[in-house]
């Protein structure tokens, strides 16, 4: 962070290591205090944007309902395994929640990326650079189509409904990205909660570099506004039309 002395690096670098070993451990009370007392003008309820949540979230729902039916049936008609599953993200404070989308790959997904990872040394670096492939097999005929649509995070809204999540801001992330790739800047970002959209989906999506992804989550971190959310979800949707950078 620009004009960070020593000291508060030391600091920052300790209460960052206490926020991974929290999430690590699966604590359901991992340390919210950590990123309040470091950024305590970040850490804060905004009545107006939990309410505002709310009431899309149940407005996307009821409107969506037929068409998360017609996705269920596709889904179980197509490949084994139940329509939505369930993935652990780091949410706000660093807690650990499931986080809800429709299954767009095969039940055997791990074993068909580990072997086609051994084989393929360039697609190997496109995944450690991204954790994400362009040409994916563990992937759906029909996963492919809700992936680039963004269809298949329509359960994420029961996520915003429950408290996990908002539909806006930073992306949620699993653990070892987090470790990985936002180092100190984790527990800035984890002052809010991750978001089903934000400016990383509305700017290149898929097609972004890692570093920035991280550099747009902190950006929402500092400019967050009622506008600002608004505007990113109008954005949204054309996005989700358009289809670049979605796989």
């Amino acid at each position: 962070m620009p004009g960070m002395s020593l000291s508060n690096q030391k600091q920052t670098d300790k209460k960052t290591s206490a926020l991974f070993k929290s999430a690590s451990s699966g604590e359901k009370s991992a340390p919210e205090e950590i990123a309040e007392s470091l950024f305590p003008h970040r850490v804060r309820h905004i009545p107006w944007k939990r309410l505002f949540d709310i009431i899309f979230s149940a407005a996307v729902l009821l409107l969506a309902s037929p068409l998360m039916l017609v996705i269920t049936i596709m889904i179980r008609l197509t490949s084994k395994g139940r329509a939505i599953y369930s993935h652990e993200r780091i949410g706000r404070g660093g807690r650990p929640f499931a986080c809800y989308k429709f299954r767009t790959m095969y039940l055997d997904a791990e074993e068909r990326l580990s072997e086609i990872l051994e084989r393929d040394t360039a697609l190997k670096k496109e995944w450690l650079e991204s954790r994400k492939l362009k040409c994916d097999p563990r992937v759906t005929p029909i996963g492919a189509i809700l992936r680039k649509t963004s269809l298949d995070e329509l359960p994420q809204f029961f996520n915003v409904l429950i408290g996990d999540l908002a539909v806006v801001g930073p992306r949620p992330v699993v653990l070892d990205e987090l470790k990985e790739h936002f180092g100190h800047k984790a527990v800035k970002i984890l002052t809010v909660r991750p978001g089903i959209t934000g400016i990383w989906q509305v700017s290149g999506r898929s097609d972004t570099s890692y570093k920035t992804r991280v550099l747009l989550d902190e950006i929402y971190v500092d400019s967050c506004s009622f506008s600002l959310d608004v505007s990113l979800i109008l954005k949204t949707i054309p996005k989700m039309v358009s289809t670049k950078g979605a796989y």
